[in-house]
């Protein structure tokens, strides 16, 4: 369907629909790019560790990963909570348990791994610099998934335009105006163009350096981040000029370029 030449949304978010009256609708488009990021994230520590980048066994890599997926899960969903929500969680605190509502946040997603992978590491006495190197060289592809399934759903779409690709989302505050379909744009800058750059800065490390990456990667996801939030329409009240994203965006900036300039000054790992 189309209106004055732009397409209207009009995406199924279900991937596999349940039959009416069953629990939770179906198998979403959203939980499926999870589940592919998961996996996609799995198989590259696997070549890692062939070539000789990643000194984990299969047992441990498969540790390493229910590890993750929890801190992803359990920090994106209070991260969403605390960081977006926090007045509807203060008029009903269940509602942080009702994840089949929907709401994860990018920045929660990464303080919970960062726990996640600091206890794993603690436990199994490798490099947590070493891990963490390896990990933001693979997650970009989860988030460019995520933004495939954010544009599937119809969600954090992004600002009226009158550009001549603009699409039209119904539910978008009850207006019929094109919008960004923003979701595309970060799926592109956060996924493909981040995925790039940390492979490419992956494979040609310093040796003596773990961790600077981590750093890198925080940095050029922060100044991505902020560029996508642009088109996007705000989901949550701003601060101060800045979107949410583009605001807690800036911590992690700062924090990027602390631990990019410490490692590259002293070297070594964690």
């Amino acid at each position: 369907m189309r209106i004055d030449g732009h397409w209207v949304h009009d995406f199924n978010p279900y991937a596999i629909p349940f039959p009416a009256g069953w629990p939770l609708g179906g198998i979403r488009w959203y939980g499926i790019a999870y589940l592919l990021g998961f996996l996609w994230v799995r198989w590259m520590f696997s070549i890692y560790a062939r070539r000789g980048r990643l000194p984990l066994t299969v047992q441990q890599m498969d540790s390493l990963l229910f590890h993750g997926i929890a801190g992803v899960l359990i920090g994106g969903r209070l991260g969403y909570v605390f960081l977006y929500e926090f007045g509807n969680f203060l008029r009903d605190p269940l509602e942080i348990f009702c994840i089949w509502h929907g709401g994860m946040a990018s920045h929660g997603g990464f303080l919970g791994v960062a726990i996640a992978l600091w206890l794993w590491s603690q436990k199994q006495s490798i490099s947590l610099a070493i891990l963490g190197d390896a990990l933001v060289s693979a997650v970009p592809m989860g988030f460019f998934l995520g933004r495939i399934a954010n544009f599937i759903n119809g969600e954090l779409y992004g600002r009226a335009t009158t550009a001549p690709w603009g699409i039209i989302f119904p539910h978008a505050n009850g207006l019929l105006l094109p919008r960004h379909p923003s979701q595309l744009y970060e799926a592109i800058l956060e996924g493909l163009v981040l995925l790039c750059l940390v492979q490419w800065k992956f494979w040609r490390g310093k040796e003596g350096r773990p961790g600077q990456l981590v750093g890198y990667f925080f940095i050029a996801y922060s100044l991505l981040r902020c560029l996508g939030e642009i088109f996007r329409e705000p989901d949550a009240p701003m601060i101060f000029f800045l979107s949410r994203g583009q605001f807690y965006s800036l911590f992690l900036l700062f924090a990027g370029l602390i631990l990019y300039h410490c490692k590259r000054l002293r070297g070594g790992g964690l």
